[in-house]
Order: structure tokens, then sequence, then C-alpha cells
């Protein structure tokens, strides 16, 4: 069994799945889309990646304000959730993303990929966090 963790942004979705163990989270891939609300082949590539890698659940980042509050995006994030739900039949947890993205950017430049080349990286590593802090929730509770 694994676990995928996915960082649902307006252009992208940032893909990383677990171990079998379910100990770690890697960074797996980034999802492009060219509209924010196009979605299908989005969901249609999730769909392949649930297959081909076994995955029994879905830990999807929740974008919360700094203060606590919700937004735009939390609410475009439940019907990205509801979708998924939908269309897989898995259970989506959903998980506080809050500063995953800056600590994300910290952890490529300390490991010295350049500013200009982030981008390609940062939203499945941000994925790769959402879902580790996710299973090191679940391995503590």
């Amino acid at each position: 069994m694994r676990v995928i963790g996915l960082d649902y942004g307006t252009k992208t979705v940032g893909v990383a799945i677990s171990d079998e163990l379910l100990i770690t989270a890697q960074p797996l891939l980034t999802i492009e889309r060219e509209r924010a609300n196009k979605l299908r082949k989005t969901v249609a590539k999730i769909e392949e990646i649930i297959s081909e890698y076994n995955v029994e659940e879905i830990v999807l980042g929740y974008p919360k304000n700094m203060n606590n509050t919700l937004g735009e995006r939390a609410a475009a994030t439940d019907e990205f959730r509801e979708m998924l739900e939908r269309r897989t039949g898995l259970p989506v947890i959903l998980v506080d993303e809050r500063l995953t993205t800056i600590e994300a950017d910290r952890i490529l430049e300390e490991t010295g990929v350049v500013a200009s080349g982030r981008k390609e990286y940062i939203d499945k590593m941000a994925a790769a966090i959402i879902l580790q802090n996710y299973l090191d929730m679940k391995k503590n509770a």
C-alpha cells in the first residue's frame, strides 16, 4: 500500500508518493494544465498514478490563511477533493499546507538548485513535504 500526496495549485499539481512502509515521501512529478478549471486530464493522470503505485489513500494540501481562516483557494481545494473522491473512490485527507512552498524553496536552495531552476521542482517538493507531514503525524498518533 502507498499514499499519494498532492499540492493543488491554480495551474499545477505537485505529486509525491510514499514508500510501501509509509515511512518516507518522495517527490514524483508536477502535472501542468493550461487553465485552472481544466481538471479532466489532471485527474486522469492522478488515476493513472494511483493504479501504477497501488495507492489506497490520497493526502491533499489544504491552503489555510496564516490566521487559520479559509479563502478562495480552500474552496477550490474542497471542490477538487470531492472530485477526487468521486473519481477514485479513495479517501482524501486534507492536511494543512501553510508554508510548505517556502520550506520546499529553502530545501531546494540548500541542495544547490539555482533559483531559475527551482520552478521545475517546487510543486512536487511541496507535495512531498505535505505527504511527509501526514506520514509523521500518522506514525506519532
